[in-house]
């Protein structure tokens, strides 16, 4: 199984963007199966949780980003979004997806997760 995340730039505070996360290498309706996920590094800071959706659509978030971020996902398209709005400063980050193909754990950690993407760095300036 093959993440890829996309959808960081730049962005004005305030703003908005939308991240996506395709998977590939995954088939007979398997992704949605999959919960997913979206953590962050901040520059000099640890791997933090964003969100989660599990396979029956309930997600999580974490309480700095809830009201503002949204995650869904599409499993036609095999894709999870992370809408984020009222964008802050302190969101600038490396956003990773991730998957858990195994319930083995609670979606809020990043050991429960078995795929990871590659990032994609979200900038907000004031």
């Amino acid at each position: 199984v093959q993440l890829q995340a996309s959808g960081g730039g730049s962005v004005q505070a305030g703003g908005s963007l939308r991240l996506s996360c395709t998977t590939a290498g995954t088939t007979g309706g398997a992704f949605s199966r999959y919960a997913m996920g979206w953590f962050r590094r901040a520059p000099g800071k640890d791997l933090e949780f964003v969100s989660a959706i599990d396979n029956s659509g309930e997600s999580i978030y974490n309480a700095a980003v809830k009201g503002r971020f949204a995650i869904s996902r599409d499993n036609a398209k095999n894709t999870a979004y992370l809408q984020m709005n009222s964008l802050k400063r302190e969101d600038t980050a490396v956003y990773f997806c991730a998957a858990q193909i195994k319930t083995k754990g609670s979606i809020y950690y990043e050991t429960s997760y078995d795929y990871w993407g590659q990032g994609t760095l979200v900038t907000v300036s004031s």
